[in-house]
């Protein structure tokens, strides 16, 4: 293992990339070899701030060898066709989410993957967390009895607050955007989901882009959806790209057992706070498995996938469970379309905890 070097390329240099290699900078394990991107001065500038080379095509970063594992951050509606172009290159692939954003393309890739003996993982890899490690820990170990109820929220305000381009995040969805991350976080904790009830309304339709454009929203950005787990846990999620981000319970999870409630404060940190209320009670802090800072590590799926490679094991946040994902959400966007409750057949095998948030204490 301390020979061990995976190249990396990225493809996309838009908003998220700079923050990926930052992390992926930190490991040793891993080698940005270079990006592409649409607009060549971006990948230029880009692959400057972060040494590493700058392609002028797609087509060249997959024709280098030295590159073994591609990073999908492109758009969200290029995802399937890029990530395909890599799998076709016989790269492993690590796609930002959503894997795709119709069921048929994220099962597609799945089975190319596998049919070519590669890789194939997505975002979002928060589960791996120290916050959300802990929260699993706790309830894989009994501390909260049975889980019956679980509450998720997922706000990440208005788009064009802060990003100079929102409309492809309208375009895709709350539920594609930012819901995808409580759920990837419920369904590894709780396992698969089973059937899905959804209401959805546009609550903004006419916005305006911070350059002073306006643009309409057709799809809702408000959606609020009832899932019941194969469990028979029940769960509430509510989402919006109108509630603000900076709201208390704007990425809080809160697991309800006949023991006690847990709440993580906020699913996208890994430093997040923790808490434990037995019934009726306060809450009080749960220490967290090992220290964390606040934030995400972005390259932590990344270097997973890489050291599942070297290792020969399952890699953690894996095609089979985004996919799974992508079900959920296209099976709420059904319920919304047709009133009614819809059913979701798929399965993945579940991710294991982290190493260090493996054991049970006495």
């Amino acid at each position: 293992m301390t020979d061990f070097r995976l190249g990396i390329g990225i493809i996309g240099a838009g908003n998220i990339a700079g923050p990926y290699a930052k992390d992926l900078s930190t490991y040793p394990e891993l080698e940005l070899r270079g990006v592409t991107d649409l607009l060549p001065e971006r990948a230029q500038q880009f692959a400057a701030e972060h040494n590493c080379h700058a392609y002028a095509s797609m087509d060249d970063l997959l024709a280098d060898d030295a590159v073994q594992l591609v990073v999908n951050l492109t758009i969200f509606d290029a995802h399937k066709d890029v990530t395909t172009r890599a799998l076709d290159a016989s790269k492993h692939v690590y796609s930002e989410k959503p894997l795709a954003l119709n069921s048929a393309d994220a099962h597609a890739l799945v089975a190319h993957a596998r049919a070519k003996h590669l890789r194939l993982g997505c975002s979002p890899m928060v589960f791996m967390g120290e916050a959300q490690q802990t929260a699993w820990k706790w309830i894989r170990d009994g501390r909260l009895g049975a889980v019956r109820v679980a509450f998720a929220d997922a706000h990440n305000g208005r788009i064009e607050t802060w990003h100079p381009a929102p409309e492809p995040f309208y375009k895709a969805g709350i539920l594609f955007d930012v819901g995808v991350y409580p759920l990837t976080i419920l369904t590894t904790i709780l396992g698969l989901a089973r059937r899905v009830w959804a209401h959805g309304k546009v609550l903004k339709p006419e916005r305006v882009t911070k350059s002073g454009a306006p643009f309409h929203v057709d799809l809702p950005e408000f959606v609020s959806l009832d899932l019941e787990m194969a469990n028979g846990t029940l769960v509430k999620l509510a989402t919006s790209y109108y509630v603000s981000s900076k709201t208390r319970q704007a990425y809080a999870i809160q697991f309800h057992g006949d023991l006690g409630t847990l709440n993580l404060s906020n699913w996208m940190s890994f430093g997040a706070d923790v808490e434990f209320a037995p019934f009726d009670k306060p809450f009080e802090s749960v220490p967290l498995v090992r220290d964390a800072e606040r934030g995400v590590r972005w390259g932590r799926g990344v270097l997973d996938m890489a050291l599942a490679i070297a290792e020969d094991r399952p890699h953690r946040a894996t095609g089979e469970q985004a996919a799974h994902v992508v079900d959920i959400v296209c099976a709420a966007t059904e319920a919304m379309q047709s009133n009614r409750a819809v059913e979701i057949t798929s399965s993945f095998a579940p991710p294991a905890p982290m190493e260090w948030a493996e054991t049970t204490d006495d």
